[in-house]
């Protein structure tokens, strides 16, 4: 489960990433709190377009960011984003304890938040490439998964716990501070030991990662699903701080809503390390808890039944999103591992401007529990996506041995991406011996 830990540049990296993470959950949670309760009268359309504007550049500026991450050095790109990203949390702090912010400001901050994250986030995943070899590189993502959502066990709990012992405008100021980790951890990172970049034969071009993820039918189903679960099922944000008001509870019960859900995707992120590889059929499996455990959740009667039950969705959805993740990362040409992963970046959290004003409308106008069972019927779309094109692909059919038993063939063979070469040396191409043919051998010997 843990075999990612035995590289030194993985365990400073997943150091660094958790400490940033519990920042980034709590400035997400407090962000969410402030425009529904502070800017707004309890406005979830007001947050749905906050989300909007947070999740529309990645989406935007998707053949940028993918080229910019497969072009530049993403250590030097991530150390530019971490810096940018605590200047506009001290920024965001500052003018909430000084009572200056208004909803319009938000929203220009939250633009600026995605902007920056479009460029962030392709260059996070495929650095992920960079620190381990493709061997393990399914296991560090779900680690980074794990990492993730054991932040988010700790940062919204937190948060709501400062929000109501000192003020929304403190948790900003403190994300920004732990920004420093994530900056400390890249200059610690020993660039000797990472992974040569492999460099395209020829000019690289934006288009090459669209012409490429168009030829496999397999990544074009995955991107469909995630796009549906990203757009209407994952606005965690706004089921979660609707309900907690609905039940009549305050930011620090929103916080641990938020807390509950991460000890479920926590778990799943563990369960997708354990796993050899990632294969498309879990992601499949994974629509289709989700879809199942969201319906049941927007059904609860009670605040405590309600908690529960998001454990198995934050279970569902991060064993997807997770694995998805690893087959994108572990079945990509690595020339173009960044402009595909910035492509899926961009549907994952680009469908957040489609869907979360949708889903914030829909739970102005109908409550939040009529929204919670919009973003199940997303999932259970996107499961009949992939179940379709697992039948009409072929690869699942009656087992050859077992009459009643079906069987699904792989996707895709790991050996279909091969290791990136190491980059050409002088010295070592001095002193490597070059290998001999046993005919031309043996006939040097005779003569």
């Amino acid at each position: 489960m843990f075999r990612s830990f035995s590289i030194f540049n993985y365990r400073v990296w997943f150091i660094g990433a958790l400490v940033s993470n519990v920042g980034a959950w709590m400035q997400a949670t407090a962000l969410s709190w402030v425009v529904l309760t502070e800017l707004t009268d309890n406005d979830a359309a007001a947050m749905g377009i906050t989300m909007a504007l947070q999740f529309a550049p990645p989406l935007l500026l998707v053949g940028v960011t993918g080229w910019v991450a497969d072009r530049f050095d993403r250590r030097h790109l991530l150390m530019l984003t971490q810096g940018l990203l605590l200047l506009l949390g001290l920024g965001i702090g500052a003018l909430l304890l000084l009572g200056m912010m208004t909803l319009p400001i938000m929203y220009a901050f939250a633009l600026a938040l995605g902007v920056i994250a479009a460029f962030d986030n392709p260059a996070r995943q495929a650095f992920v490439s960079d620190l381990v070899s493709r061997e393990v590189a399914s296991n560090a993502v779900a680690l980074n998964a794990a990492s993730f959502n054991g932040a988010r066990m700790i940062g919204p709990a937190v948060a709501g716990i400062v929000i109501v012992a000192v003020g929304t405008g403190w948790v900003f100021l403190v994300n920004a501070v732990t920004f420093l980790a994530m900056i400390a951890a890249l200059m610690l990172i020993r660039t000797d030991q990472l992974i040569p970049r492999v460099k395209a034969p020829g000019a690289s071009r934006l288009a090459d990662g669209f012409r490429y993820v168009a030829k496999r039918p397999d990544l074009i189903v995955t991107f469909a699903m995630v796009f549906l679960v990203g757009a209407f099922g994952m606005n965690f944000p706004i089921f979660a701080s609707t309900m907690a008001l609905e039940f009549g509870q305050e930011a620090d019960g929103y916080g641990l809503l938020s807390s509950i859900l991460a000890v479920g995707s926590l778990a799943g992120a563990l369960m997708a390390a354990r796993r050899d590889r990632a294969r498309i059929r879990v992601v499949i499996g994974g629509t289709l808890l989700f879809a199942g455990a969201a319906a049941v959740s927007a059904f609860m009667p009670t605040y405590w039944a309600y908690a529960v039950t998001l454990m198995f969705t934050g279970f569902a959805v991060v064993t997807m999103l997770t694995t998805a993740n690893g087959y994108v990362q572990t079945t990509t040409d690595p020339v173009l591992r960044g402009r595909v992963l910035a492509l899926y970046m961009a549907i994952l959290m680009g469908g957040t401007p489609i869907g979360a004003p949708i889903v914030g409308w829909v739970a102005d106008e109908y409550g939040p529990r009529t929204a919670i069972l919009l973003g199940a019927i997303a999932g259970l779309v996107a499961f009949g996506i992939g179940a379709t094109w697992l039948i009409v692909s072929g690869r699942l059919h009656r087992h050859e041995e077992r009459r009643f038993l079906l069987t699904i063939d792989e996707t895709r063979p790991l050996s279909v991406v091969q290791p990136a070469p190491e980059e050409f040396s002088d010295e070592v191409a001095s002193t490597t011996p070059v290998r001999v043919p046993n005919d031309e051998l043996r006939n040097r010997r005779a003569s």
